[in-house]
């Protein structure tokens, strides 16, 4: 079983924009100013350099961000690359109707690719 997060929506555009929280967190965290999970920021990434961009592409590399054909496109990318056959989902997403719908999105793509999911939420403060 392995961790893989996932940031679904039903666009990409807005999957990319729900991401945000959690982009803006870690990068938060890293520069020593943890705190709650932000809201999503629009335009987040494009405002950032070069090193928080690297450093958001290492912590994404096991993750999903997109609609749910990308989301599984994605999943099935990474099941393929790791062998994995049991994936344990999460993504922190500041909306808890956007989160639910992010993991019924990353459910179906499972069903899809034949995997079993467990996923875990975060109680919403």
């Amino acid at each position: 079983m392995l961790g893989f997060n996932v940031f679904a929506a039903d666009t990409d555009e807005q999957a990319q924009v729900v991401a945000t929280s959690a982009q803006q967190a870690f990068i938060n965290m890293r520069s020593g100013r943890p705190g709650k999970l932000p809201p999503p920021r629009p335009g987040y990434w494009q405002q950032l350099g070069a090193p928080e961009q690297s450093l958001l592409r290492n912590l994404l590399s096991c993750a999903a961000i997109g609609s749910p054909e990308t989301v599984r496109e994605q999943m099935r990318a990474f099941v393929e690359h790791t062998g994995a056959d049991e994936l344990m989902v999460a993504g922190q997403i500041f909306d808890h109707s956007a989160r639910l719908r992010s993991y019924e999105i990353a459910m179906q793509a499972a069903q899809e690719l034949n995997l079993e999911t467990a996923a875990t939420a975060a109680t919403p403060a």
